[in-house]
């Protein structure tokens, strides 16, 4: 593949504080080492996430985690700040939406699969989808000016890859320890996970890019899923 076509900005977009460390991190370090902008957005403020801590103090915490990942990946941070569990698609949130997409500039978006497990991911997915191409009308308008065209669209795994049909993979053998370091700034939730899941965050983390890894012939990987319709895809390979 020649260099012109490998996508210089990637926009990867959460619903929640550590969804795009567990999900595509490894990814997005490559796309890094290889000379790309990358750029995090995370859309919930994650004040469901605990056992014990309040919502608002939660919500700090949890960003201050999340900003901490994204300088260790040395990525832009975008923080949306929504409240947990009540992400609905109006014309307010779409527009947000629309802005991101058009501050970030991005020639790749990934995100949520459509059909993952929580309610906020699902959102987030749709919302992507459709301010994907709403960003490159300029009668919608938004602060920022439109961003040319339809960008291709890939979907992330989802947790334990249920009702998941990876169409392309990608070896993080290399960059794993970063995707293991970003995680680690999420200490609320490996606490939280522990006690309302019983679920090992960083161990599940290792188990599953392991199982990717298997698939494919490699240590470690990230699975993904491209978008089909029409005008997303491209003739050649956009993952790293």
């Amino acid at each position: 593949m020649t260099t012109n076509l490998i996508p210089k900005r990637i926009l990867a977009v959460g619903a929640h504080p550590d969804d795009i460390e567990t999900s595509c991190a490894g990814t997005l370090a490559k796309y890094i080492h290889q000379g790309a902008e990358v750029s995090i957005a995370v859309v919930n403020n994650g004040d469901a996430g605990h056992m014990t801590i309040p919502p608002k103090e939660l919500a700090d915490i949890r960003h201050a985690e999340a900003e901490k990942a994204a300088k260790i990946l040395g990525a832009d941070f975008y923080w949306l700040g929504l409240i947990d569990g009540m992400l609905f698609e109006d014309i307010d949130t779409r527009l947000r939406f629309v802005e991101l997409i058009r501050k970030a500039k991005p020639d790749l978006i990934i995100t949520h699969n459509p059909d993952d497990y929580h309610p906020d991911h699902k959102a987030v997915s749709r919302l992507v989808f459709d301010a994907s191409f709403l960003s490159g009308l300029p009668n919608v308008k938004t602060d920022s000016l439109f961003h040319p065209g339809v960008q291709p669209l890939y979907y992330f795994d989802t947790a334990g890859g249920a009702n998941f049909n990876p169409t392309e993979f990608v070896d993080i053998t290399d960059t794993y320890e970063i995707k293991l370091k970003m995680l680690s700034c999420h200490m609320s939730q490996l606490k939280w996970a522990k006690d309302h899941d019983n679920v090992d965050l960083l161990h599940m983390m290792e188990t599953f890019a392991r199982a990717r890894g298997y698939q494919c012939g490699v240590t470690f990987a990230e699975a993904f899923r491209s978008e089909t319709m029409l005008p997303r895809p491209r003739p050649y390979r956009q993952l790293p």
